[in-house]
């Protein structure tokens, strides 16, 4: 994932200014000198990382740290603000037009994944109410056309392409959106043509069809895989076209972060979104303030709680926590909750929110809630009879051996589950009188034995 080394890097910087009452100027400046080496090696821009350092330094070496009850906990408030800065601030907007259709342009450079990002972007707005269209603009490269018609049919948006030969871009787009009308469609999303590196006969096109149509947004979609790359990438496109933000993809992959850092400090442009996954729900509204935190390991509650509230339904929550309360939870409950947990992403991911669950990354890499090994578990428990899900108790040796055979798994497997379910009893049952202000979390019953099935 994005970050994960920069977290690491910034968390060992920070180590030396823990448990300290009172630190000095040499602590803050050796804490900086680890962040900006930190930076540096996340592939953020050499400048932007120096007038970082320096206005960190400037605040840190204030009162305000000096003066402070906990001075490790205060500068890395200062850390985290100014990353929030240099993230873009605020979230930024999509313009929706006054009126219908909203005219988004995609621009970027081939193998950024454009195409995709149009679907993703598609069935964000129709969450949003929206009624989108796609056009297809790309008539140069082999295939382009169908790949988004076939983007298209599995969302269930239709695509509007004019596959004869020599087809005009500019055509194609003022075409699509009087059609837009036609199909009461009140967003166009246009996927325009990209090419190996920018030339004038790419940007002459774009500025042709920007000045025809007259899009609302004009977003950059590029991959954050390529580093600086991506700021040089992006400040061209800005000069020459003009962008209302900027997509950033594959952050779900060895990104390391640099060019989300570098970005908006270099270009002016903000950042829109970041591409999470390779699904078509994998387009994450960005929000500076929640990176900024979820890079220093502090956690990002908001987006949890809107995640979970997105798959999880309220009156099944409610149920739940019912059974909780009377300890009448089954194994038929806990096949339930993984379901559900596995409908938020990676456990990795969710985790990823929690404060402090970055430093715990090695007992977690194993772990996948998409794996065989979840299945595995589905088929155990499909396995047993509605009396042996309710009450595990009866599950003697012959019956956890006919279980294994049913499921094509082995006892031990059966044995596991057993096991887990019983520390997740466990769990719930500490969860339900769990007190505010306690330290700790309780340990996950998905964190023993997953990593086991089979082996």
């Amino acid at each position: 994932m994005a970050f994960e080394s920069l977290t690491d890097k910034l968390q060992e910087a920070f180590k030396s200014l823990k448990g300290k009452s009172k630190i000095t100027e040499s602590d803050v400046n050796l804490a900086l000198r680890q962040v900006r080496t930190a930076l540096l090696e996340a592939d953020v821009n050499f400048k932007v990382a120096k007038d970082f350092i320096a206005r960190v330094r400037e605040k840190a070496l204030g009162e305000e740290v000096f003066g402070s009850l906990n001075p490790a906990q205060t500068v890395v408030k200062i850390v985290n603000d100014e990353l929030t800065d240099l993230l873009g601030g605020t979230q930024s907007r999509i313009s929706i037009a006054p009126k219908p259709p909203t005219i988004i342009m995609l621009v970027g450079l081939q193998g950024a994944g454009k195409t995709t990002t149009a679907g993703k972007l598609a069935v964000y707005l129709r969450k949003q109410g929206k009624h989108p269209m796609m056009v297809a603009a790309d008539v140069y490269r082999p295939a382009a056309i169908k790949q988004l018609q076939v983007v298209g049919k599995q969302i269930d948006v239709p695509v509007f392409a004019d596959e004869t030969p020599g087809a005009n871009p500019v055509d194609i787009a003022k075409r699509a959106i009087a059609e837009s009308t036609h199909l009461l469609k009140d967003v166009v999303i246009i996927d325009t043509a990209g090419r190996l590196a920018i030339d004038e006969e790419l940007m002459a096109e774009l500025s042709n069809i920007k000045q025809e149509v007259h899009p609302q947004e004009i977003l950059l979609v590029v991959d954050a895989m390529i580093g600086q790359d991506a700021v040089t990438t992006a400040q061209t496109f800005n000069e020459k076209l003009g962008l209302d933000g900027i997509v950033l993809t594959k952050m779900d992959g060895d990104a390391r972060g640099g060019a989300a850092l570098s970005i908006k400090a270099v270009t002016g442009v903000p950042i829109k979104f970041v591409g999470t996954s390779e699904k078509m729900d994998g387009l994450d509204v960005f929000y500076p303030d929640r990176m900024a935190s979820r890079i220093l390991d502090l956690g990002d509650f908001k987006t949890l709680i809107e995640n979970v509230q997105d798959v999880i339904d309220e009156e099944e929550a409610k149920a739940m926590a019912k059974k909780m309360a009377k300890n009448s939870f089954t194994l038929d409950d806990f096949l339930k909750q993984m379901q559900q947990v596995r409908k938020l992403g990676p456990l990795q991911n969710i985790l990823g929110m929690l404060p402090g669950m970055g430093q715990m990354k090695d007992q977690l890499k194993n772990i996948d809630m998409d794996s065989k090994e979840i299945r595995h578990i589905e088929a155990i428990i499909k396995s047993m009879t509605m009396v042996e899900r309710s009450n595990p108790k009866v599950l003697d040796g012959s019956r956890r051996k006919r279980i294994a055979m049913g499921s094509g798994t082995r006892v031990q497997d059966v044995n596991r589950l057993l096991k887990q379910f019983e520390e997740a009893r466990k769990m719930m049952k500490k969860m339900n009188g769990f007190k505010k202000g306690k330290k700790g979390l309780p340990k996950l019953p998905f964190m023993n034995g997953l990593g086991g099935f089979g082996k």
